[in-house]
């Protein structure tokens, strides 16, 4: 059965999930995408796995779920190239301020960063963390420094943090980031992905 909006049929996407709360929300990112007809492969740090289990991403992707660099069915697999290449959009969300630091500084030391660092596509990212790790000098400096890069940044808003304050670091709805994702893979049409 297929759905009856499958506008993104034929794009692929590389969701790489980080160790959030917000993470949760990612999964009706995901689970919409799929319904519109984009193939979603679903990478996670350790820490992603402590809010958000595999299984539940596997469920709504029909996929396997990256969780190490060392976890493909294959040992001959190198398969954050492979996937990185396949690639027309790569998202991570949230992106905390540990996975925005690897990526500024050229760190590739699980399945998360190193997909990114190979990653051909447009990059967007969504940043969710404390208000004052969101404000602190670094963690903005990384963010321009990907910025510079052409990564693109959605969010983050302000509202009730998990930390029971309210100020920005809140991770962008899911319809916004939906939105975004839309915009940015309709702007390069099927089949232009760098190789």
């Amino acid at each position: 059965m297929t759905s009856p909006q499958s506008d993104l049929a034929g794009y692929e996407i590389l969701a790489c999930v980080c160790g959030g709360i917000a993470a949760y929300k990612v999964c009706e990112v995901v689970s919409k995408l799929v319904q519109r007809g984009a193939g979603v492969t679903v990478a996670m740090t350790r820490s992603a796995k402590k809010f958000v289990g595999p299984t539940t991403f596997q469920a709504l992707t029909g996929r396997r779920v990256l969780t190490g660099l060392w976890s493909a069915a294959d040992p001959d697999d190198v398969q954050h190239i492979a996937l990185t290449g396949a690639a027309d959009l790569v998202l991570i969300a949230p992106a905390t301020a540990n996975i925005i630091g690897k990526i500024a500084s050229g760190i590739a030391d699980d399945v998360v960063t190193t997909l990114v660092i190979s990653a051909a596509s447009p990059v967007i990212v969504a940043p969710a963390m404390n208000d004052r790790m969101w404000a602190n000098a670094i963690v903005q400096e990384n963010v321009s420094k990907l910025k510079r890069c052409g990564f693109t940044m959605i969010g983050p808003g302000e509202g009730w943090l998990a930390c029971r304050s309210i100020g920005p670091g809140r991770m962008a709805e899911p319809t916004e980031i939906l939105e975004t994702v839309v915009a940015k893979l309709k702007s390069q049409p099927l089949g232009t992905r760098k190789a």
